[in-house]
């Protein structure tokens, strides 16, 4: 029967995938449409007076160096003032275009104050913009000057002004202090009567600016000559070519803001400007404007302004701001003019001058009131008493009696006698200070003379001052304050030789004291630097001998800045001026600085494994060490005396067992001719076990003969010590050196010692070894003739290994070379041993028993060599038992 499928019905789809693909080439080709026109770039037009230095194409648009837009085209302006440049701007550059935002063409400019646009040179001329704020706007007006600030700058802007500009030019430095901390950036006429200086104060000097700062032109070279000498002043040799600027702040005041105004005087002089204050009276009939302020004849004030008041009259008068110490609460002033007697006129210049206003300071420290009756007669002066010191010194420094003592250049007091001390050690100063100034004598205070020419000359500039001629005919001293304000009963002040000198022995105050121990002080001297990383953290202050233990003291001063160096685990090293540390690796040249390499130098250290070294290495005097590595190691000094012939050279290895121990530092021949003396040095971690009284040190050094070559490594690198630890607990530091080890010398603790004895030595020596069964257990470590002299001892042992395969019932025979018997009968018999031992000689032994208590050898027993051999020995095969 046939079966008949039914017929399957399938809807057509709506929506084939294949209208996809014209979708997303739809939705693609939008998308880079809009992306070509974003990306296409903005056009804008700058104005410029002229299109010099612009090309069509090739003038690029520059921001912080990068490249933000190209020149596209450039047209003539309608009025003909100027010309249009198109600039395609790059679509990123759109949120920099804001009506503030200001272009400007930069080209190379060279002048005395340096190079700007150094770039242009390589790049040519580009067009810069600095972003502004505002609306959007593609309208520009190019700048014709660079502006004040660039966007890649940061720091302070402010503005002087001033009514010349002098040298000042832009590029000029602005100083403070002497230290260049910007520059001027532009200038511009105001008003037809005013000069607007824009100066950039570089960010990390921003705050050195307040709202008072003081600024001064320093352009040039700044001469004053009086009768109290000439004074020849410059600030840098930049500012006395290209201009410069300089101005100073107080403490406690407010930092300038961006856009700050500050008048620019034409000197430091009226620049610096003192303090001003009041002076009140009834009637200024007899004093003026501009009268001067006097203090012991010198002239530190002057009255600047007057004026009417309900009381009377009010003076405006303003102290130098070098002598503002002269006011304070209690300060007094009156009225002083020409005075006319039968003996004559005093003071008769104010006759033309006008009176002046004299000064009287007081004594107490309070400084804030600033109002001050001026008095008609001078003020009673006795109510203060003045103060008495003694100043001594090491030398007389050309002062006498009637010297000035001078604070800042003013007479505070002066000496009244110089003498010598009772010991005839120092010059002792009797000297007396004015009432008014007792209060500048604090703990610290210290004096110096002066002199009557000083000249200072650096890369800053030359600086030449001049006394008056009683500097340099009676001689004067400056009191130099201390900085604590409380005065101890001493009453002695020093007087140093100048002011460096006054600084190192405050320095030597501040700095910690150590002394070191050397064996000679070589390469060193006094001020030779102390070195910590390659850096000066002290000095060498002096070297003594010590002649009781023939080493020298090396005292040394560590600032105390570096006192956290100085640690329980520190080493001192001394310095060579040229180190060639030479390897398979290459060649390493350490050479010191200039001053180390001329006075010598120590360096300071720490060991890195304290806990590895005996403490009683550390808690002993310091060593100065000849090299870092003896240091790091904590190396001992020891002496050594050698045999005349002895061949061992300076860095010789010591060694214990094959490990180094220590090193030979010289060697050098003694005085009669007939031995040789040593240095060396012990690490410090073995150094308690080889510096014992009966440590013994030996020569090892290369022996060749037919058996071989003993210790060849000594043939490339030179013979070396040996030693072998003591057992005394008394330590020595001078050692004998044998020329070989004696018989049981660095043999181990369970060998098993004796003594052979034979008629005569034959090709037996130290190290012939001893044989059982062919296998060698022991050796001959040395030799000797008995007290007789009939019979040779043979000092040997055995390893503790195979101690127990010898005891009283062993014997021993000669295995040295050939021994041939030849009978008429029997024919020729031939017995050798091995080849070792033909060649380098040997010794058998065969036990009979077995070893028990009994018949156990003990350490030092005496045994004979067997003069023939039983072949029979050989039979005897006892089973020993290792204990």
């Amino acid at each position: 029967m046939t079966h008949i499928e039914s017929p399957k019905v399938v809807k057509k789809k709506l929506f084939s995938p294949i209208w996809l693909l014209p979708i997303v080439a739809l939705i693609l080709g939008g998308w880079l449409g809009v992306k070509s026109i974003r990306e296409s770039g903005i056009e804008i037009q700058i104005h410029f007076p002229s299109a010099t230095g612009i090309d069509v194409g090739k003038t690029l648009v520059k921001y912080q160096g990068l490249t933000v837009g190209k020149v596209s085209d450039i047209s003539i302006d309608d009025d003909l003032k100027g010309v249009n440049v198109k600039v395609l701007m790059d679509y990123r550059a759109d949120p920099f275009l804001r009506k503030d935002t200001l272009f400007w063409l930069v080209t190379p400019k060279a002048s005395i104050t340096g190079v700007e646009g150094l770039d242009a040179l390589f790049s040519g001329n580009y067009i810069a913009l600095q972003p502004g704020s505002g609306r959007s706007a593609t309208q520009f007006e190019a700048e014709r000057e660079t502006p004040s600030i660039l966007p890649s700058s940061e720091g302070l802007v402010i503005e002087l002004t001033s009514k010349k500009l002098g040298s000042v030019d832009v590029g000029s430095q602005v100083f403070y202090h002497q230290i260049p901390v910007g520059s001027v950036v532009s200038y511009r006429l105001e008003n037809s009567q005013l000069i607007v200086i824009s100066v950039f104060i570089q960010e990390q000097y921003a705050q050195l600016v307040k709202k008072n700062s003081r600024f001064w032109n320093v352009s040039g070279l700044s001469i004053d000559a009086s009768l109290s000498g000439i004074k020849i002043n410059t600030e840098s040799l930049a500012s006395l070519l290209a201009g410069g600027i300089s101005f100073d702040s107080e403490e406690d005041q407010d930092i300038a803001e961006n856009g700050d105004s500050f008048l620019l005087f034409a000197d430091e002089a009226q620049a610096l400007t003192g303090h001003r204050f009041t002076l009140t009276a009834k009637d200024a009939e007899n004093v003026g404007k501009g009268a001067a302020i006097i203090y012991r004849g010198i002239t530190v004030g002057t009255v600047i302004d007057k004026k009417l008041s309900d009381t009377g009259v009010i003076l405006t008068a303003e102290l130098n701001a070098e002598h503002q110490a002269l006011l304070s609460s209690d300060s007094r002033f009156w009225l002083s003019g020409a005075e006319i007697s039968l003996s004559g006129v005093k003071h008769a210049a104010r006759l033309i001058t006008g009176n002046v206003v004299n000064i009287l300071p007081g004594a107490s420290q309070d400084r804030t009131k600033n109002s001050f009756a001026l008095e008609t007669n001078a003020p009673d002066l006795l109510w203060a008493k003045k103060r008495f010191i003694t100043v001594t010194a090491k030398e007389n420094n050309g002062v006498k009696a009637g010297s000035q003592i001078r604070f800042r250049q003013l007479p505070i007091g002066q000496v009244n006698q110089v003498s010598l001390s009772k010991n005839f050690e120092q010059v002792e100063y009797q000297v007396e200070i004015l009432p008014e100034f007792s209060s500048l004598l604090t703990q610290g205070s210290y004096f110096i003379p002066e002199s009557a020419v000083k000249i200072s000359a650096s890369l800053e500039g030359i600086e030449v001052q001049t006394r008056d001629l009683a500097t340099l005919v009676e001689g004067a001293i400056s009191l130099i304050p201390g900085k604590s304000k409380q005065l101890t009963k001493q009453s002695q002040f020093h007087l140093f030789a100048s002011q460096a000198a006054a600084q190192q022995e405050q320095d030597k105050a501040n700095k910690v004291h150590l002394t070191l121990l050397s064996h000679d002080g070589a390469d060193l001297s006094a001020g030779a630097p102390v070195y910590y990383k390659k850096m000066a953290i002290g000095e060498v202050e002096s070297i003594t001998w010590q002649a009781a233990s023939d080493t020298f003291a090396v005292k040394l001063a560590i600032d105390k800045q570096f006192n956290a160096l100085l640690k329980p685990n520190r080493v001192f090293w001394r310095n060579q001026a040229v180190s060639v540390d030479a390897s398979l690796a290459g060649v390493e040249f350490d050479i010191a600085p200039l001053a180390g390499a001329i006075k010598g130098s120590i360096s300071l250290g720490f060991v890195a494994n304290q806990e590895a070294l005996p403490q009683a290495e550390i808690a002993q005097a310091e060593i100065l060490y000849e090299d870092r590595h003896l240091a790091l190691v904590q190396a001992k000094a020891i002496s050594l005396t050698l045999s005349a012939t002895a061949n061992i050279n300076a860095k010789a290895a010591i060694r214990f067992q094959g490990h180094q121990i220590g090193q030979v530092q010289s060697v050098k021949l003694s005085p009669s001719l007939n031995e040789l003396t040593a240095k060396a040095y012990l690490y410090g971690e073995y150094a308690q076990h080889f510096s014992r009284s009966d440590s013994e040190y030996y020569i090892v050094d290369a022996q060749i003969s037919l058996v071989g070559i003993k210790a060849p490594q000594t043939l490339i690198t030179g013979a070396y010590l040996a030693v072998s630890p003591g057992i005394n607990t008394d330590e020595a530091q001078h050692f004998k050196v044998h020329n070989q080890a004696s018989h049981y010398a660095n043999l181990a603790e369970d060998a098993l010692t004796f003594t052979l004895e034979d008629t005569k030595l034959g090709s037996l020596k130290a190290g012939t070894q001893i044989f059982y069964r062919g296998i060698p257990i022991g050796q001959i470590d040395g030799y000797q003739l008995n007290e007789t002299g009939n019979k040779v001892q043979l000092f040997a042992h055995i390893q503790g290994q195979y101690a127990h395969l010898v005891n009283q019932t062993s014997l021993f025979w000669n295995t040295s070379g050939i021994k041939i018997d030849v009978g008429l009968f029997s024919g020729a018999q031939i017995e050798t041993g091995s080849l070792e031992s033909i060649l380098a000689g040997g010794i058998g032994v065969v036990t009979q028993e077995v070893t028990q208590e009994s018949n156990t050898l003990i350490s030092g027993s005496t045994l004979p060599i067997q003069q023939d051999f039983d072949p029979q020995w050989l039979t005897w095969e006892p089973a020993q038992q290792a204990r």
